[in-house]
């Protein structure tokens, strides 16, 4: 079974890494050579990232209570819920401060889970040299969330979700985005001296996905695209079906067995998505915003769920 799950998770690292080479090519072509500055494309490629992100999350009970009684798995959902919709009025209500903190959380949460889905590998290849934490947890989770949000093209696209968050940063993008881009390069370099080449890589990959992309894009890709991804590779080593599937080398199969269940949020999320955005004037700048903000509030309870399985992972 070692065997097959290695081959698994190496080949959903490589799918993430070629979505966000494509992310950045598609950026590239529509934004330099076309010379076109129309949120249609980013809207459309980001929707479609996005959806193949929000089914990660829908198994957190399963994870979670996996033996628990039906009555315990209730209140769970519930309480789950209540969270993520405590958080998605939040920040409606509070939509800079309620932001900034949904940022920083998810910053930690993508930092820990992509070091945990790599330790995952680690400990069935045993490598020559450990993965050093300190940098690739910061650089990993801070570079897709922080960066894509102060670069020049943010403006725009934070104006056609919510203009209440074009100032989120309080003047300090600049400073920011030195910060953040210093630090990822700085990690890149620790990476490739200590001989951890395929971080390095990653790492260089996620800093032109957030430099070169469209704001949207860059998060929705690598949302959907990188850590999703990798967080469902990490629920096959949970989920019973899955493990049965690996122990005979059905690795696609696998795969899907963590994803199917989760397909139900993925249809849930855009109809509370667009019931919220037809009270508003513009329905594809309303879906979008919407569809974020239940992202990012479903991140909450997520978050501390997910944390017993980050740390089995980096133990």
């Amino acid at each position: 079974m070692q065997e097959n799950v290695v081959a698994l998770f190496k080949q959903v690292r490589l799918f993430s890494s070629v979505a966000a080479a494509i992310g950045i090519l598609l950026s590239l072509i529509f934004s330099g050579l076309l010379q076109t500055s129309s949120m249609g494309w980013q809207v459309v490629v980001a929707v479609v990232a996005l959806a193949i992100g929000i089914p990660h999350g829908a198994l957190d009970h399963l994870v979670t209570l996996p033996k628990s009684q039906p009555s315990k798995m209730a209140i769970f959902i519930v309480i789950y819920v209540a969270v993520a919709v405590v958080a998605v009025v939040g920040i409606l209500k509070f939509n800079t401060v309620g932001f900034i903190l949904v940022l920083f959380m998810s910053a930690i949460h993508f930092g820990i889970g992509d070091a945990a889905f790599i330790s995952e590998i680690d400990k069935r290849t045993n490598p020559e040299r450990k993965l050093n934490r300190w940098c690739y947890i910061p650089a990993a989770g801070f570079t897709p969330v922080f960066i894509p949000l102060v670069n020049s093209a943010s403006t725009e696209a934070l104006a056609s979700v919510n203009p209440a968050l074009i100032n989120w940063h309080q003047g300090f993008d600049s400073e920011i985005l030195i910060l953040v881009s210093a630090f990822a390069v700085l990690s890149i370099a620790v990476m490739f001296v200590g001989k951890r080449k395929r971080e390095g890589v990653d790492l260089t990959l996620l800093l032109l996905l957030a430099h070169l992309a469209p704001p949207l894009i860059a998060f929705a890709v690598y949302f959907g695209c990188w850590h999703a991804m990798r967080h469902t590779a990490r629920l096959t080593l949970s989920l019973p079906k899955c493990i049965e599937s690996l122990n005979l080398g059905l690795n696609r199969k696998a795969f899907f067995c963590a994803v199917i269940p989760g397909l139900p949020a993925l249809v849930g999320t855009f109809v509370v998505a667009a019931v919220l955005a037809l009270s508003g004037q513009s329905f594809s700048d309303e879906f979008f915003w919407m569809a974020l903000v239940v992202v990012w509030a479903l991140t909450v309870p997520h978050m501390v769920v997910t944390a017993k399985l980050d740390r089995a992972a980096l133990a």
